[in-house]
């Protein structure tokens, strides 16, 4: 503890922002820190960033829904969001239980439906990560910081194993972890706190590099891979890599099952591992002899690329030792004695920056793909681009392999396919499902056609979007796959009459079907916001609706219906912030009359403003940061203009605020609804505090609660 405390002052005292807590009592200031600079230290322990990159991703503060830091990586061809909740204690007993527990999950849910206005300003510089991260395939981990010697209480292990999985529909997205003292003092120790470990390894076919450092390369066996994992070393055998084995991945259950599947092969399709060595000693007597077997002692080694195969064959061979143990795998062996300072860490690197080799690759040489690039040429003057790497065409010149497979996925038969892209789009190149999109070779007047409404759904999704918060705005970034697969199904009923058979590729008019998209696109909206919460409820996760097989069957077929039937769409009005859409329920109007009413703020109440949607979020940062006192206001209780804002000492309307704002910063003149914009801290928008006085109101008076503002 006193080595702990000692570090976490001397390293984010200076990095991490107090002047929140600047007026508490100075053992409750230090206690605050102590708290969120835990909460740095494990987001460094997560990800490996900078003490200044970890203390940055801190928002603890009122309002933080349980969640003290964020931090969003890309991992690969997928992001990774890492989300803490930091405990203190000077005694070495941080609790956590069902209280904090409730809030992380709630923080969570809010998290996943862009309901950013819940949380403090702070959450505001990681806002577009996260939308963009969410977007696309990512996975979330939870992590719990706690200064405490002992385990969760086996009571809160289990709600939080049953929390992650109810939301886990969607394959593993969202899993746990806990840092305990032990694993934050370590943290600190950083290289100093990792055990320097000896390994002996024997390597057949051996060869050597001399010049101009020593190393060896053979072939090793996976039983006794297989040991260098065991006997406590799991940690120390990765020091020196920049990341520790990663156990649930789709790239170790490969790894696994071809082990397990085909030993035979196993070295022919791995690539092979890397260690480097403080000291490497021949083991035995006798002259080396380049192709026999050698024996080797490493002193203070470390797997520094292959961490994946490493944890996969002790895995596998722990789970049928006959089948594992007849794996082989090629191992280099480099002695770091005689290189110069800081060669280790320029081979670690390198090693761990070369680009994967991915299925889409093996399925860019093809024939079908080749064929198709050659219709797109031939038939329509267009390229058709199928190797990663190459440049992408002009938006009017052609498209991408890639692109081709999530049009052809979103406009398939089945929604389900459209869900298997939206969750992982690697998915897309697995055999069966390569199958089922270019099996039957489609033509290239199909793909341009279907890549062309997918692209036009897309674009005036982000229309709506623009003006759009909340579970609405996320839905428009999540079903855009679904919506697609509707928009395509109605447009080809209509073109057929509503029976079985399909117009010949090449004389479908494709213009004349892009020209009802734009209306198509915004009923589907509507309509799978209505339909998806009808179904599953209105706090279920879009996320998990638009990517689950079993919700996207359903909701795509009551979908397909409405938009068939040209039903007009269910309106989502509160959660657009233009005083149009809010205006139709008069709450917007009524608030800030109601608050004064209520007497509900005190005289001269600072106000923050806070950007609502994604355009805002864009556009108005930068520019209240030129001058902070554009974001701040006063409150006065006056009904019709109860802001005096800093930037000029004007009082104004929190709507023509907001929208001579937009204005300036963005060139946005649209008349908004100002309250969602203004925030008391640690309280909520105007917006929301209008609607808690309502609801109270209701409440007293025996009514159901009004609810026109989500």
């Amino acid at each position: 503890m006193r080595h702990l405390t000692k570090s976490l002052k001397e390293r984010f005292r200076p990095l991490i922002d107090m002047t929140d807590r600047a007026k508490l009592k100075p053992e409750e200031e230090e206690k605050a820190f102590l708290s969120r600079a835990v909460t740095a230290l494990a987001v460094k322990h997560e990800t490996g960033w900078s003490d200044r990159e970890a203390a940055a991703a801190v928002i603890d503060d009122y309002s933080d829904r349980g969640i003290d830091a964020v931090a969003v990586e890309e991992r690969g061809d997928r992001h990774h969001i890492t989300l803490v909740q930091g405990k203190w204690s000077e005694k070495g007993n941080a609790g956590f239980g069902e209280r904090e527990l409730g809030a992380l999950f709630r923080g969570l849910d809010d998290l996943m439906a862009l309901e950013f206005g819940k949380f403090n300003s702070r959450i505001e510089a990681h806002a577009d990560a996260l939308e963009k991260a969410l977007e696309g395939p990512a996975t979330v981990t939870l992590v719990l910081a706690l200064v405490t010697g002992s385990e969760l209480h086996p009571n809160i292990q289990a709600e939080l194993k049953d929390g992650l999985d109810k939301r886990n529909w969607v394959r593993e997205m969202i899993d746990s972890k806990v840092l305990n003292l032990r694993d934050l003092y370590q943290e600190i120790l950083g290289d100093q706190g990792e055990r320097k470990i000896t390994l002996e390894t024997w390597l057949e076919g051996v060869g050597k590099e001399s010049v101009p450092y020593e190393a060896f390369y053979g072939t090793v066996s996976a039983a006794e891979i297989a040991d260098w994992y065991r006997d406590g070393n799991q940690r120390h055998l990765f020091a020196r890599n920049i990341r520790d084995s990663l156990d649930a991945t789709d790239v170790n259950n490969k790894i696994r099952a071809t082990l397990l599947g085909e030993p035979q092969h196993f070295w022919y399709f791995s690539n092979g591992i890397t260690v480097l060595c403080d000291r490497m000693k021949k083991k035995g007597r006798g002259a080396f002899v380049p192709g026999a077997g050698a024996g080797f002692i490493l002193e203070g080694a470390s797997v520094v690329n292959g961490a994946q195969t490493v944890s996969a064959i002790a895995h596998a061979v722990q789970r049928n030792p006959a089948a594992g143990a007849r794996g082989r795998v090629l191992v280099r062996l480099i002695s770091l004695e005689d290189c110069p300072e800081g060669f280790g860490d320029r081979v670690t690197v390198a090693a761990n920056t070369q680009n994967a080799i991915q299925e889409r690759d093996f399925k860019s040489r093809d024939q079908t793909q080749f064929d198709l690039r050659d219709d797109f040429a031939l038939s329509l003057g267009l390229s058709y681009v199928i190797r990663r790497g190459e440049p992408e065409p002009a938006r009017t010149a052609g498209c991408t392999m890639t692109e081709a497979a999530t049009a052809l996925a979103a406009t398939h038969r089945t929604a389900e396919m459209g869900a298997r892209a939206k969750r992982d789009p690697s998915l897309l190149w697995e055999k069966n499902n390569y199958r089922e999109l270019f099996g039957r070779p489609p033509s290239a007047f199909h793909v341009w056609g279907v890549v062309r409404l997918l692209r036009e759904v897309r674009e005036n999704l982000e229309k709506l979007r623009s003006d759009l918060f909340g579970r609405v705005a996320s839905a428009a970034g999540h079903a855009d796959l679904l919506i697609a697969h509707a928009v395509y199904y109605a447009l080809e009923m209509r073109a057929v009459g509503g029976k079985s058979g399909q117009t010949k590729d090449q004389d479908i008019d494709w213009d004349a079907r892009l020209a009802e998209v734009p209306l198509l696109t915004a009923q589907g909206l509507g309509w799978f916001v209505a339909i998806a919460d009808t179904a599953y409820g209105d706090k279920s996760q879009y996320v998990t609706t638009a990517r689950t097989a079993e919700r996207v069957t359903v909701v795509a077929r009551r979908l397909r219906e409405r938009l068939l039937q040209s039903e007009p769409a269910p309106d989502y009005g509160d959660y657009q912030v233009t005083e149009q859409a809010q205006g139709k329920s008069g709450a917007a109007s009524r608030a800030v009359p109601l608050i004064v009413e209520a007497g509900r703020l005190e005289e001269g109440t600072r106000l923050e403003f806070r950007p609502v949607t994604k355009r805002d979020r864009h556009g108005l940062p930068d520019w209240i940061k030129a001058d902070p006192r554009r974001g701040r206001a006063v409150w006065r209780n006056h009904k019709t203009k109860p802001l005096v804002w800093e930037a000029d000492g004007e009082a104004y309307a929190p709507s023509p605020l907001a929208r001579l704002m937009r204005g300036e910063a963005m060139g946005n003149h649209q008349q908004v609804q100002g309250t969602r914009y203004w925030h008391v801290p640690g309280e909520g928008s105007l917006s929301d505090i209008a609607a808690d006085l309502r609801a109270t109101d209701e409440l007293d008076a025996g009514t159901e609660p009004y609810s026109a503002e989500g």
